[in-house]
């Protein structure tokens, strides 16, 4: 289980990899560090009283963070084993021709549609039996209150990160007013309302083989938005 120490030190080990990856200006930093904001503001929610389940907003925090790093050092250590979704974010992450915003958006959506499907999964599988309907309600609940989390961290993330790595976009920020940060809210919103139920269809299926098929599914759908993000 996963406590409110671990997630810290998830904390620590992003602000590291940040600082590091700055110092060898390896461009995937930007999505890191879009990522410890949002983490670092889901935290703060915690401590603040916002959830129902705490502890479980909690160990699913960690389990989610599990996956990006584990998915980082399978890239690291042999990118053909990493994830296809994973590998095509670090490898256009580190593209010159990739722009900054397009570099960001593909690791969100590798991260969400991709890594939270199976970390909501990890968390859900040893309680959805014995989960009352009220429950499980609750705990969508929970799921849902991040989205406006991340709504009213994604203006911060605007100025603090995207216009540090990206000065361009502090003048698409500045004529396009509010609009840009309700379409990103509403568009992980929606990506993070269809990870729910694919996380569900997930844990009542009863066989490998429809796991495994539904996760080739879930795959493919997520390269299918990366092309999207990509403008392909």
């Amino acid at each position: 289980m996963a406590s409110k120490a671990g997630n810290v030190t998830v904390i620590d080990r992003m602000q590291q990899q940040i600082a590091a990856w700055e110092a060898a200006a390896d461009p995937r930093a930007v999505f890191l560090d879009c990522y410890r904001c949002m983490t670092e503001n889901v935290l703060a929610a915690i401590d603040g009283g916002e959830f129902n389940d705490a502890a479980w907003v909690s160990d699913l925090l960690g389990r989610f963070a599990e996956y990006y790093f584990t998915a980082l050092d399978e890239y690291d250590a042999d990118a053909g084993a990493t994830p296809a979704v994973w590998r095509l974010a670090h490898d256009q992450a580190l593209h010159h021709h990739t722009a900054v915003l397009q570099k960001m958006l593909l690791g969100i959506n590798a991260h969400i549609n991709y890594d939270l499907v199976f970390a909501l999964s990890d968390l859900l599988a040893p309680e959805w039996e014995q989960l009352t309907p009220t429950l499980r309600e609750a705990r969508f609940a929970d799921h849902c209150h991040v989205n406006a989390i991340i709504g009213r961290t994604i203006d911060t993330v605007q100025d603090d990160v995207i216009d540090r790595y990206s000065p361009l976009m502090v003048l698409v920020d500045k004529l396009l007013g509010p609009l840009d940060e309700l379409i990103a809210s509403r568009l992980i919103a929606d990506w993070r309302d269809d990870v729910w139920k694919q996380a569900v269809r997930y844990l009542e299926m009863t066989s490998s083989d429809e796991r495994d098929e539904l996760r080739r599914e879930v795959e493919a759908a997520t390269l299918h938005k990366a092309g999207f993000i990509l403008l392909r």
